[in-house]
């Protein structure tokens, strides 16, 4: 039976993104509002409740107003905002997080769709503490650029009008609000510190996790997250030998998948963990397709680029 899908935000490029990944599926059926009754709310209220999933690509605040607008029992709900990413009644939309996850959200009403940093981090970090590789206590850091496409209309206006921008750090404050997402899908005591930037590529990250370690480590690190992965069809993990740079190449191509890489000291006491992921793809646009699959009880890679 064919599902309806409302994507409110669908203007959006994150809304835009999940519709292309929908296009032409005969499992789901878009329920669309013209410009006009997009910003009526009458007519999102009822879109709202009479479809099957709602997508919601909205800012927390519009994010947090629409949910509270759902009063039809039957609809489920993924949220692509931060507003809902560490509420307990709220199922966090990262399969491959842990054994138990894919179950979480097959069940769930409500799905939060992870950050695109948070992707990064945890798919580095989440198995090295669950093993006991890294303490529960440990003090990380994690640096990370990103495509300015991550950044919504605002941001990919001023990137394509200021050419002359090479690196934009941001999230000086140290309060970022991927930060608390990060710690606690991690299971960490303590919140990473978090270095975000932007550099002028459309789309594309890199999530890096450096550690050191007393003993040698590479070895048990890359078992562990070779272990955790095995099978997944979305991510992969290698180790990175005899590499002298690694690159985000403006005409990088949209997917869905994510690559685990672990650089070594020659000891292998010193790692460098790094995801490479695209923002809009398994840290937005994908991860939500990949999501409403699993809900919906379809192949979870269908419609997704791989």
């Amino acid at each position: 039976m064919t599902k309806t899908v409302f994507i409110d935000g669908a203007a959006g490029t994150t809304g835009l993104e999940i519709a292309e990944r929908l296009a032409g599926r005969s499992e789901f059926s878009l329920i669309t509002l013209d410009e006009a009754r997009r910003k009526d709310a009458a007519a999102r209220r009822e879109a709202l409740n009479e479809a099957d999933f709602v997508v919601l690509c909205l800012p927390d605040a519009a994010a947090i107003e629409a949910v509270a607008m759902v009063d039809n029992p039957t609809v489920r709900i993924i949220d692509a905002s931060t507003a809902h990413r560490v509420a307990p009644d709220w199922a966090y939309g990262f399969p491959e997080l842990s054994a138990a996850q894919r179950s979480a959200i097959a069940a769930s009403t409500r799905v939060s769709n992870p950050g695109c940093y948070p992707t990064g981090f945890l798919a580095l970090v989440a198995p090295l503490v669950a093993a006991g590789i890294v303490a529960r206590d440990a003090r990380l850091s994690v640096n990370a650029v990103s495509g300015y496409s991550g950044g919504g209309k605002e941001l990919i206006a001023r990137f394509e009008s200021d050419e002359d921008i090479g690196f934009r750090s941001y999230g000086l404050n140290l309060a970022h609000k991927h930060v608390p997402e990060m710690q606690q899908g991690a299971g960490l005591a303590h919140p990473p510190l978090f270095a975000p930037a932007v550099v002028p590529v459309y789309r594309g990250m890199l999530v890096e996790v450096p550690i050191g370690f007393d003993t040698p480590s590479a070895d048990a690190v890359f078992n562990a997250l070779a272990a955790h992965f095995a099978g997944s069809p979305l991510i992969g993990v290698r180790r990175a030998e005899g590499e002298s740079e690694l690159l985000l190449r403006k005409s990088d191509e949209a997917t869905d998948r994510m690559e685990l890489m672990l650089y070594a000291s020659p000891d292998g006491t010193q790692l460098r963990l790094v995801a490479r992921l695209d923002n809009l793809g398994k840290g937005a646009s994908g991860a939500c397709v990949q999501s409403l699959n699993i809900m919906a009880g379809l192949p979870e890679t269908a419609g997704l680029r791989i």
